[in-house]
């Protein structure tokens, strides 16, 4: 998730599971009010209730529980489908008349109906708040909504987007009760109200408890009576120390590769299962373009000779991740391993100095690599310095790490005072213009000074412009061909997930997929 200026919580241990390999089997458990409440635990926080300031992947989890958006991933799938629509397409062959039709009957948590105006008011309240904090910023494309009738909404973009249903998808699609909500301000009380599978019964600092909502209309069917979220606010001891004395039943986002590899060695009647995936969350090294270390081209090159990502990914994150040579990551269409096919697997230190020699470059190179402690995962400052080692290994730089807090680190990085410092990203939905677009787009978060003609001109506006998405590969893969080889990023590694659950609970190979939605309803308890 892309906030404007700032990047989401990217623990290691967390990310998009496509698939089980290990613990819960997929049994489901009973509907609604029968099943059993099941209790989460996260280091995450969530940082809203109100779905038009809250653009962070605690805040989404909520929203994606709470409220109902016109159109929603399925499980284990990423093409968005109807939900509280019936149905949904473009009436025009350009991609800028998109137009929804409602299903009948729905309602709010509170009972209030939902209608078409409720829709255009949750999209303009959206963007007129325009929070800092918000997801307005992923619709620049959006010129006006209208609604002909109650059951009908019409979406006017300014210029073609193909990827406005997975857009609308998202959390940033969340439809409020606009009987519920004033349409130029912020909800401050911590209360919500959506037309999902649950609503929304309390939320403090340490918890936020979730029950069955009885008006809900839509795709899922609700496994269990409730949902209770902890929040352990960055201690990973309490966390683990929850779910081993059996407070707490699922452990998600926020455990170290520490804490996973002893889960993985417990005893087998410890009562505790491993679900383990793959993820479409990334970090990358990020370059300055206009440093005068970082911003000369042989630096960089010598960097990307020199990384070694699979000693970074055994020795710091003990294969909790894997390594990553493309913009766009394995699983997402589109990707290709631009970065492999420039600059190899294995370090190589004479092109390293080939690179700086052709640069003019004949000293060792003084670097500062810039980290920030624990908004990337709890592992950040190790890896930088890790990857500082492998750089002043080769005799080529002498490299250092300093870590900063993340409030300064991200004003220092607008500011332009960072040579090289690393940023994670989590998708807003699974698609590659999310991988590209807010990276090398115009007004671009990295705040690196970094732009190409060819990527903002046309290969960002044609992807954006293509409905068959499938049909975009071959410009991705020119946009990250040219990526490598101008480098003004680095891709390091790829996430996998990993909950930690009680061997009674069931549903979270639903929960873990490509699409980012958590998925309270799957969740059952025996």
């Amino acid at each position: 998730m892309n906030m404007r200026n700032q990047w989401p919580v990217l623990p290691v241990v967390a990310g998009l599971a496509s698939g089980l390999l290990t613990g819960c089997g997929t049994q489901t458990g009973g509907s609604g009010s029968n099943g059993s409440s099941v209790v989460m635990g996260m280091s995450d926080e969530v940082l809203a209730t109100d779905p038009a300031s809250g653009y962070d992947p605690g805040s989404w989890l909520l929203f994606n529980n709470v409220f109902q958006s016109l159109l929603s991933f399925p499980k284990g799938g990423t093409d968005p489908e109807p939900d509280a629509a019936e149905k949904c397409a473009f009436t025009d062959t350009r991609t800028t008349v998109y137009k929804c039709t409602l299903k009948d009957g729905l309602k709010f948590s509170n009972g209030d109906a939902l209608t078409s105006k409720d829709v255009k008011f949750s999209f303009d309240r959206m963007l007129d708040i325009d929070d800092a904090d918000g997801p307005a910023i992923m619709f620049p494309m959006l010129d006006k909504v209208e609604t002909p009738d109650d059951k009908t909404v019409v979406f006017r973009l300014n210029t073609p987007d193909a990827t406005f249903p997975s857009k609308v998808a998202s959390g940033a699609g969340s439809i409020v009760d606009h009987r519920s909500y004033d349409a130029d301000s912020l909800r401050q009380d911590g209360a919500a109200v959506g037309s999902g599978p649950y609503k929304l019964d309390s939320f403090n600092d340490d918890e936020a408890v979730f029950s069955v909502n009885e008006h809900y209309k839509g795709n899922a069917k609700v496994n269990n009576s409730g949902v209770t979220l902890k929040f352990f606010h960055d201690d990973r001891t309490a966390l683990k120390t929850a779910l081993t004395q059996g407070e707490i039943d699922i452990a998600y986002r926020g455990l170290s590769a520490d804490d996973i590899a002893e889960a993985e060695q417990s005893d087998p009647d410890s009562g505790i299962d491993i679900v383990e995936g793959t993820s479409a969350e990334v970090q990358h090294l990020v370059f300055n373009m206009d440093d005068p270390v970082a911003g000369r081209l042989g630096v960089r090159k010598a960097i990307a000779y020199l990384i070694d990502r699979d000693a970074l990914i055994e020795d710091v994150y003990q294969g909790t991740a894997t390594p990553l040579y493309s913009i766009i990551p394995a699983g997402i269409g589109g990707h290709n391993t631009a970065f492999f096919d420039t600059y190899g697997a294995r370090p190589n230190r004479a092109k390293a100095a080939a690179a700086l020699n052709a640069d003019g470059i004949t000293d060792k190179v003084e670097l500062t690599l810039w980290s920030t402690p624990s908004r990337y995962g709890p592992a950040t400052d190790q890896a930088l310095k890790a990857i500082a080692g492998q750089l002043n290994d080769s005799g080529l730089f002498h490299a250092q790490v300093k870590s900063v807090a993340f409030d300064q680190y991200e004003k220092d990085v607008a500011a332009g005072k960072y040579g090289v410092y690393v940023k994670g990203w989590v998708p807003d939905y699974p698609d590659a213009d999310n991988f590209t677009a807010p990276f090398f787009g115009e007004g671009n978060v990295l705040d690196n000074n970094y732009s190409n003609d060819s990527i903002t001109g046309t290969l960002i506006p044609r992807t954006a412009a293509q409905s068959d998405r499938t049909a975009t590969n071959e410009d991705y893969r020119r946009l990250q061909d040219i990526v490598a080889k101008e480098l003004p990023v680095l891709p390091v590694w790829q996430a996998k997930q990993y909950a930690v659950v009680r061997d009674n609970v069931y549903g979270l190979e639903y929960c873990l997929d490509a699409s980012t939605v958590f998925r309270f309803w799957e969740l059952s308890k025996a």
